[in-house]
């Protein structure tokens, strides 16, 4: 796979943040070579994160996200406050540029607090150097720690190099090379993808997770064998041996499990990214909840895409139903969607979240952290699903070690 056609949600998540006119955007353009962010004198100007999927050398495939200054005021500054700590939750890298002119402020202390307690990786960016008063302040801020504090220039370039060779160095240890299930099959297993075209598939093409899973079983060597439900039958009477594995699209579970012999282990998409972006053993626990609502609780369901929704939508639609005839409850639900996730969920007894294709590994563990904190349950699309057609122990049982 070339380097341009990795998709966001698997890219580095650089963002840079600051106070305004630190010249967050200034920087973040030089570090680019792109005029990705507008910049102005006035302060303010970036009233909303921009980000970027783009190639930055010598680290590679990133996504670049500028954000508006964390010291905004007003009624809209408090909105684009927030918009900034939504970028906290993808973050993977964090650049704090601070006016190296003036040096750390109280606001750039706190924010420093808080990426250090998220433990993500920082770098201070000290800009203006190319301004004669930044020197002393600098010299100041080196004494906390030189290896991370880089005195940089967006007007003239200086600095940039090193920093952006700073950021490879981190992106080599925040990001380590990651598998969907290069652990449960070998070179030459045959592997059978079961990948509905109904409504919901989008047209001319695979879903993400389908995808992505197709693509590491060519790039392992296995022989991966697409079908649509009603060919399951058919194709395993064709095989000489049985597959090593079926994954199924969540939604066609109950009808699929039927079909492939209990010898042969079965999962689904959504399963294998519980465990690629989130922690599985989590979600698989909070499976147990769907058995315990009550009338009246409230159940979230989140995903971290904004598709269009379709009038069988899965979210909306088809989850509320299952969970409906499955407690035979009457049951309050609330939806969010895209960047939208809320910090306190003491008002949820069960969050349903999707795969999470569409958001990085950062976004998803904290979704999960956010859920463990307030002591609310969590699953996702393809472990509920799998409860609620009574068969989560045999999709669950390719992952029996890491689960014990």
């Amino acid at each position: 796979m070339r380097l341009n056609e990795i998709v966001s949600a698997e890219r580095l998540h650089i963002a840079f943040f600051g106070k305004r006119n630190a010249g967050k955007s200034s920087l973040v353009n030089a570090v680019t070579g792109q005029n990705l962010a507008v910049v102005s004198p006035v302060k303010g100007t970036t009233t909303d994160p921009v980000q970027k999927a783009m190639e930055l050398l010598p680290l590679g495939p990133v996504v670049i996200i500028d954000t508006p200054g964390y010291d905004d005021e007003g009624e809209l500054g408090a909105l684009r406050v927030e918009k900034t700590n939504e970028v906290l939750n993808k973050t993977d890298i964090a650049v704090l540029v601070y006016d190296a002119t003036i040096g750390m402020r109280a606001e750039d202390e706190a924010l420093l607090e808080k990426l250090n307690t998220r433990k993500i990786p920082v770098i201070l960016a000290g800009n203006k150097a190319d301004l004669a008063e930044c020197s002393m302040q600098h010299a100041e801020c080196r004494k906390r720690d030189d290896r991370d504090t880089i005195l940089v220039s967006a007007l003239t370039g200086e600095g940039v190099n090193a920093l952006k060779e700073r950021l490879a160095d981190l992106g080599r240890t925040a990001k380590a090379p990651k598998y969907i299930l290069a652990d449960l099959v070998s070179p030459g297993d045959t592997v059978i993808l079961v990948t509905p075209i109904d409504e919901s598939a989008p047209k001319g093409r695979l879903i993400l997770p389908q995808q992505q899973t197709l693509r590491e079983l060519l790039d392992l060597h296995c022989i991966p064998i697409c079908c649509q439900v009603e060919e399951i039958s058919s194709v395993l009477e064709r095989l000489n041996n049985p597959p090593r594995l079926v994954i199924t699209d969540s939604q066609a579970f109950g009808r699929v499990s039927p079909l492939v012999p209990s010898t042969i282990p079965l999962t689904s998409f959504s399963i294998l990214f519980a465990r690629y972006k989130g922690q599985l053993a989590t979600l698989a626990a909070g499976a147990k909840a769907l058995s315990q609502l009550k009338d009246g609780d409230r159940v979230l369901i989140s995903e971290g895409c904004t598709h269009h929704r379709q009038c069988n939508d899965i979210g909306t639609v088809k989850i509320p139903g299952w969970v409906r005839n499955y407690t035979k409850k009457t049951l309050d639900f609330a939806f969010t969607s895209g960047g939208e996730f809320p910090e306190d969920l003491s008002g949820y007894d069960l969050v349903i979240h999707c795969g999470g294709c569409m958001l990085n590994e950062a976004a998803m563990q904290h979704r999960i952290a956010i859920a463990n904190a307030a002591g609310v349950p969590m699953v996702n699309y393809g472990v509920a699903i799998a409860q609620i057609h009574g068969i989560l122990q045999r999709s669950l049982e390719p992952f029996t070690k890491e689960l014990n």
